[in-house]
């Protein structure tokens, strides 16, 4: 249904797996989870409940999609930074 449309996030960084919610505002307050250092990949179940517990839902047909970029931007031989991101909006749908 209606509502705003946020993006969520998740990436891998110093050994965990982290999932947030890109907001209006300042970074510190932005949503988020870290899921135990060492972690496999979150399931798409788990990073669903997740953004539930957030007190978010995927938008209609939103599906994750996955790019990567490198720890050292330019620099080919720099360990990958994996970074997954999908369309979100409010559970209670009112967009606040």
């Amino acid at each position: 249904m209606g509502g705003v449309t946020y993006t969520a996030l998740m990436s891998f960084r110093d050994g965990r797996w982290n999932l947030f919610v890109a907001s209006p505002g300042l970074v510190s307050r932005w949503p988020v989870h870290g899921f135990p250092r060492g972690a496999a990949l979150p399931t798409a179940a788990e990073r669903s409940r997740v953004l539930n517990a957030l007190g978010f839902v995927f938008t209609d047909g939103a599906g994750w999609g996955w790019e990567e970029d490198a720890e050292v931007p330019g620099d080919d031989t720099s360990p990958v930074r994996l970074i997954a991101s999908t369309a979100v909006r409010q559970a209670d749908g009112d967009g606040r």
